[in-house]
């Protein structure tokens, strides 16, 4: 007998979602030291080696993980148990072989992206990040096996162990250089080589080294999570039975398996690949836009941005453009965070929905691809409304009273309005991979990319819109791709989707939920009496923490009395049929 234990779709995407906003809570934790450390200008140093550093990652990363767990599930549904141990090993030489390209290929391309963008000052982030890449991809080997045997919680809690370490890391080395440099600085000698006069100038010229010591910690994060899943893996192991493997077929050949991960991962690589050069196209045009409109129009930016800039030091024109896209990449700490846990729906899909299309149950089908869209509007959709509404005080709340506050409000409120689209791409994607139509999402990423830098050049460059074009062309973006995937997915499945259960009710409740927190923060913020405690308490945060809470509260109520919880999606979370029965008698269950 197995002693594996499967988890059902929403059962291992609740953990990776638990584990996920464990991983998104430490991470904002942990960038408001880090604002505070590095700055605004240094968060732009960072940023720009993520934006060369995440390109070759998800590349590296893409279509093994996918391949992994597809295979994995598949050979399971067959009985191949013996495949299942030699997918691993298969996988985990290619992905060996993987990282050490990926790592070589930042690391090549780190001195002429900087000098094109203007940024030498970056290239320190980029090349302590560049390992990265290798640790991960090893990392992603087991991460997508244990998928693959319907068991998320390995990669939970590497997810975890790898934030802190992060967390710990980063920090750690990004004070101690900055009280290096500092302290060099008080004794009068250079800071980094540069001779400072003003404490000014001694922050400019640290902030490059302390921005890579903290994107350091991303590394040694990687290796954290690594060296648990290794010594998981060896102590525990995948439950495989001696008396499985005994009556499972032989496995197949190396070069055979070998062959299978290839056709899986090699459309989704293409489509990750098409991906990810937009956004290093993306990234370079939008700086080099930025540049532009500033060396042209500077009057009408610092006209628009008048109110930031005065709270902020001098800076001369390329320190702005670093000034505007570290308060794009402030905003977009928000943007990424309902997407980064729906991506939980479509990893957690993967092996189920595979496992359901192998045996033809088109009952899982249908209920598997329902759950996903749901659940996803479900997320998304309230999250997405109250952080438009609340944007500012949101970022008062989590950095302060930073000057470049309301830039990155704004450009928050902007990204919030569309969450919704953003937070279905990645399940779709993945379900379109589940079935075997991985091509598909190749093609729509492809049109849309390229409508993307497009749209983002143009409007980037126009004065009066400058950073906020890159909203505009991301929302193209993910609209073209989910309305191609979603048209696909209900093709190929022949599921008809239920759209007043998977979308409409969830909007009703999500617009009750943020017309609750709109009140509650407004009528707080008229009654309560006016006071400022730091820069992070005062009325008006403390409004909002209070409109937070009152909506969950309205929203959950909202869920509730409108039945729009469904009674399938219950029963595959923990305990699933005790919770029904608690809803059903009280007649609150769809």
């Amino acid at each position: 007998m197995s002693g594996r234990k499967k988890q059902s779709l929403l059962n291992g995407a609740l953990i990776l979602v638990i584990a996920t906003a464990f991983v998104e809570i430490v991470g904002l934790i942990y960038k408001i030291p880090l604002t505070e450390l590095i700055g605004t200008v240094g968060r732009g140093y960072t940023g720009t080696a993520f934006n060369i550093y995440i390109p070759v990652y998800n590349i590296a990363m893409a279509g093994l993980p996918v391949a992994i767990s597809k295979l994995v599930a598949q050979s399971i549904a067959n009985g191949r148990f013996n495949s299942v141990k030699k997918i691993f090993k298969i996988a985990f030489r290619m992905f060996f072989v993987t990282g050490l390209i990926g790592t070589a290929v930042v690391l090549v391309l780190a001195y002429p992206y900087v000098k094109t963008m203007d940024s030498m000052e970056s290239l320190p982030s980029i090349i302590m990040i560049a390992p990265a890449v290798f640790v991960c991809c090893v990392m992603a080997t087991y991460r997508g096996y244990y998928s693959g045997l319907h068991n998320q919680t390995p990669s939970a809690v590497s997810q975890m162990f790898e934030v802190i370490g992060k967390l710990v890391f980063g920090l750690g080395l990004a004070s101690a250089v900055q009280n290096y440099g500092m302290n060099c600085f008080e004794s009068g000698k250079p800071v980094f080589g540069v001779v400072c006069n003003t404490a000014d100038e001694a922050v400019m010229a640290l902030s490059p080294y302390a921005a890579a010591a903290s994107i350091f910690g991303v590394t040694m994060g990687a290796v954290t999570s690594l060296v648990f899943l290794m010594i998981r893996h060896k102590t525990v192991g995948d439950k495989i039975t001696k008396e499985e493997l005994s009556l499972s077929p032989p496995a197949e050949s190396g070069k055979e398996i070998a062959k299978m991960l290839a056709a899986i991962a090699i459309p989704v690589v293409i489509s990750t690949l098409v991906m990810n050069i937009t956004n290093f196209i993306d990234s370079w045009s939008i700086q080099f836009r930025l540049k532009s409109v500033i060396n042209s129009d500077l009057p009408v930016i610092t006209e628009i941005y008048s109110d930031a800039l005065a709270l902020a030091e001098k800076m001369n024109n390329a320190q702005l453009k670093s000034y505007l896209y570290g308060a794009y990449e402030i905003a977009l700490d928000f943007r990424n965070l309902v997407p980064t846990m729906t991506v939980a729906l479509g990893t957690s899909a993967i092996p189920v929905l595979s496992e359901a299309w192998t045996v033809k149950n088109k009952l899982m089908i249908r209920s598997s691809v329902e759950s996903v869209l749901r659940v996803a509007m479900l997320i998304s959709l309230p999250t997405g409304i109250g952080m438009a509404i609340l944007s500012e005080d949101i970022l008062h709340i989590v950095y302060g009273q930073s000057s470049s506050l309301s830039v990155s409000a704004t450009v928050m409120t902007l990204y919030s309005c569309f969450t919704f689209v953003m937070a279905s791409a990645q399940p779709l994607i993945n379900m379109l991979q589940a079935i075997g139509r991985a091509d598909i999402p190749m093609k729509s990423v492809s049109v849309a990319a390229v409508v993307k830098v497009v749209v983002n050049f143009i409007l980037v460059g126009v004065a009066r819109i400058n950073i906020m074009g890159a909203v505009i062309g991301t929302f193209c973006f993910y609209l073209i791709t989910v309305s191609v995937n979603l048209n696909a997915l209900t093709r190929e499945t022949g599921v008809k989707i239920n759209y007043k259960s998977v979308f409409f009710k969830p909007l009703f409740c999500a617009v009750m939920c943020g017309a609750g927190a709109w009140a509650v923060s407004g009528l707080c913020k008229h009654f309560l009496p006016a006071f400022e405690i730091n820069s992070r308490v005062s009325t008006s945060t403390v409004s909002a923490a209070i409109g937070i809470v009152t909506a969950v509260v309205v929203y959950v109520l909202a869920l509730l009395f409108s039945r729009t919880i469904v009674r399938d999606d219950i029963k595959m979370l923990p305990k699933g049929e005790k919770i029904c029965k608690i809803l059903e008698k009280y007649d609150l269950i769809g």
